[in-house]
């Protein structure tokens, strides 16, 4: 048995449970609590004060694991810097909303150029130094493509838009944590098929967001606010382009990209109309104000995940 594959999901689960309580006393003592959203739902508006920037509890339990494996998996080292890279852009935001008390944050334009900024870093990582090619595997066929020159432009975008995803996902307890769970194993499950060397990572990520959900579920005592969302989709996408299989992220991480569309669809046609496709976007929050309680949504979120997941396997 490989022990890489267990041993550092035990490390970072282990780390994350231990800091777990202290880290939350902390955020209670200094009130980083979070803002809710007038316009979001009602039933939200008691999570007011819950600290946040949680992100960096499974963050830290993630990167501890990774830097037993680094040395002899040299891919976990991008897979690692590329999530906390974007960790940093959500950290921003949650320090200027938590403690500087601006409840928007980073202004659109800043975020945007920031997440450009980490994704454009990895990006030409890939190109130049990377020495894995511009060659990316077509799903459900034994065929690849190469991107040459595009390949640049298609990571940014991709990375831009997973890291997005990720971000409309953590709207709900234990929401993105639980989705990004499933992910996680389909991950280390491609990386051991493939032999692409990133599982040590994925496994780390896997064993710290489990830590995290032991205070993430309903009702959370935490919420990982962009510091965590921001890195979840940062540690998908560069683990998939490592792998040369981004063009699975659409089915694997299904839910990430639904969040993201439903909100275009609901702004573009409300503005078009002046009527709602959706009752709330992102999406997560149609289905709460239609009667499902927030552990259902995450519960079939969840299955949804597992079951595309399972597709993407018969991809590869």
């Amino acid at each position: 048995m490989d022990r890489t594959i267990a041993l550092p999901a035990l490390i970072a689960f282990i780390v994350t449970l231990l800091i777990g309580p202290g880290l939350i006393r902390f955020m209670h003592r200094l009130k980083f609590g979070q803002y809710i959203r007038e316009e979001g739902p009602k039933s939200h508006q008691k999570k007011s004060g819950t600290p946040t920037m949680g992100g960096v509890l499974f963050l830290a339990g993630m990167t501890v694991a990774c830097l037993f494996y680094i040395p002899r998996y040299p891919k976990v080292l991008p897979v690692l810097l590329t999530t906390l890279g974007f960790a940093l852009v959500g950290f921003a935001d949650d320090y200027i909303k938590v403690v500087m008390k601006r409840n928007l944050g980073l202004t659109a334009l800043q975020k945007m150029l920031l997440q450009f900024l980490v994704s454009g870093a990895f990006a030409a990582y890939m190109y130049f130094f990377s020495g894995s090619g511009t060659d990316v595997m077509i799903p459900f066929t034994d065929k690849a493509v190469e991107l040459g020159w595009l390949y640049i432009p298609i990571v940014i975008f991709v990375l831009v838009g997973t890291v997005n995803g990720s971000n409309f996902t953590d709207g709900l307890d234990g929401l993105a944590s639980s989705v990004t769970v499933v992910v996680s194993i389909f991950l280390i499950a491609c990386s051991v098929f493939l032999g692409a060397g990133i599982h040590p990572a994925a496994s780390a990520m896997l064993g710290a967001l489990l830590g995290f959900l032991c205070f993430n579920t309903y009702p959370a005592k935490i919420f990982m606010g962009d510091t965590g969302s921001l890195a979840l989709g940062g540690f998908v996408a560069s683990s998939a382009f490592l792998m040369k299989i981004p063009f699975l992220i659409p089915v694997i991480a299904f839910i990430y990209f639904i969040e993201v569309v439903s909100v275009i669809i609901q702004v573009f046609w409300f503005k078009r109309t002046g009527n709602r496709v959706f009752r709330m976007a992102p999406i997560h929050h149609h289905f709460e104000l239609g009667g499902w309680p927030e552990t259902k949504v995450v519960t079939i979120f969840s299955i949804v995940t597992a079951i595309l997941c399972l597709i993407g396997m018969t991809a590869l």
